[in-house]
């Protein structure tokens, strides 16, 4: 099975060089989209960090020995889910936002991958997990009670994105040989092919209206930031970058979309209008910071 460059870079910085990073949230109570969390490795292993969505004020949140990362924020910004190693193996975590009441929600010996990601209620978590031997997308309660195996697919299956109206999951699939962006039913019905591209095509993220997904494709030789409407109509590329931009993520208002770029050598946080305009580097340190998420 082909495997794209972007995965295979993900893979080998997450389970390879162990240094698992993720982004997180606010304090115990709701805090202002004017925040953004992010991943980082500019302390020698995968660490939490929340900043001022304008850069400043970057604070690191998990302190740990162990790599963390991949979290993800509570609809409510109360809660953060993210991945630890600190057992030995990747499992999902829930934290309250300002870092206390650290629970595991999972106990299993395969490892899981990528950002566990909420229901827009807050009921519900999904991740990528190889727990029966194959990628799969699995969702679970909250509390990490009642796993259901949402893909079932011979081949990889990874990377879940709930639309804001909790409907449709988006994820990216190899089941047709390349890295392709799919939408199914919260309920596993319905699976649809939405880019259909002889390249790869990843890292899906719903706008906070529900009518567009951004995306990562590699059809223009490097990685670039994609924008196309929730039928997989009028993709357009945003980013136009002769670097690689990849990990879109919307502002909750829909103005903004973060991404991670290597335009100046690292891979750092950007910031750009919804149409592509106006990008702007938040980061600026020489230690690769990834997976930008906004407050709720």
């Amino acid at each position: 099975m082909k495997q794209s460059k972007l995965f295979t870079v993900a893979i080998t910085f997450t389970l390879l060089s162990e240094m698992l990073l993720g982004c997180a949230g606010p304090t115990t109570t709701p805090i202002s989209a004017s925040r953004l969390a992010f991943s980082t490795n500019r302390d020698g292993n995968g660490e939490i960090y929340v900043m001022d969505a304008d850069g400043s004020n970057p604070t690191n949140l998990t302190n740990s020995p162990a790599h963390e990362g991949t979290a993800a924020w509570s609809p409510d910004g109360s809660k953060i889910t993210f991945v630890s190693a600190r057992d030995d193996n990747y499992e999902i975590y829930v934290m309250d936002a300002d870092g206390s009441n650290q629970q595991r929600l999972t106990n299993n010996l395969n490892r899981v991958f990528f950002p566990p990601v909420w229901s827009p209620d807050g009921s519900k978590i999904a991740f990528s997990s190889n727990r029966d031997d194959d990628w799969e997308i699995y969702v679970m309660d909250a509390d990490g009670y009642n796993l259901t195996n949402l893909t079932n697919s011979p081949g990889w299956d990874f990377l879940p994105a709930w639309s804001p109206d909790g409907s449709k999951i988006a994820f990216i699939s190899a089941r047709d040989s390349n890295e392709e962006i799919y939408v199914v039913d919260a309920d596993s019905s319905n699976p649809t092919n939405l880019t259909n591209s002889p390249d790869d095509d990843d890292f899906p993220a719903w706008s906070p209206d529900g009518s567009k997904i951004a995306f990562n494709s590699s059809r223009d030789d490097n990685w670039e930031i994609y924008v196309m409407d929730a039928d997989g109509s009028n993709q357009t590329n945003l980013s136009n970058s002769p670097n690689d931009d990849f990990l879109p993520v919307w502002s909750p208002d829909g103005s903004k979309i973060a991404f991670v770029s290597a335009r100046d050598g690292n891979s750092e946080i950007y910031v750009v209008d919804a149409d592509g305009s106006n990008p702007t580097n938040l980061t600026n340190n020489p230690a690769d910071d990834l997976w930008p998420a906004w407050a709720p």
